[in-house]
């Protein structure tokens, strides 16, 4: 894990654990924004990576953005999605398996706009960077 890692692992932390501790409702800078839990299979270590991760629904699939806050680097489970795209999604106290695929062109703008609509936050991390911020819409598992 690498400093920059360490430093994004402790400050999910508390917003992980007062994520599950009240059904998905978060407080302070997070109060009233959408946040989905991913967990998702290190790249490299194969090791469970839990990540909190603004999102919308887009009828029976949700979509994510890979913002990393702004940074010029994509986050490390964007890296981990694209080596494997199964993940663990919560939602409030909903939990399923699900795949994600990243998405393109209209699609992606189109659903960036939503995200950035639902959350503005996300607006001014695009603004912060030079890198096109990827996008993966998330869809659950039959079973």
């Amino acid at each position: 894990m690498t400093s920059s890692e360490g430093e994004f692992a402790a400050y999910n932390k508390p917003i992980i654990e007062e994520f599950r501790a009240n059904k998905g409702i978060v407080g302070g800078a997070y109060k009233g924004l959408p946040l989905v839990l991913i967990t998702t299979k290190g790249a490299r270590s194969g090791r469970d990576r839990l990540s909190p991760v603004s999102y919308i629904q887009d009828g029976t699939r949700i979509a994510i953005a890979a913002t990393n806050a702004g940074s010029d680097k994509h986050p490390a489970w964007y890296h981990n999605l694209v080596a494997n795209p199964d993940l663990t999604v919560e939602i409030g106290d909903d939990k399923y398996e699900a795949t994600a695929v990243e998405v393109k062109d209209e699609e992606r703008d189109r659903l960036w706009a939503a995200l950035v609509e639902s959350n503005r936050r996300l607006g001014k991390y695009k603004a912060m960077t030079s890198r096109e911020i990827p996008l993966f819409v998330v869809e659950r598992k039959a079973g």
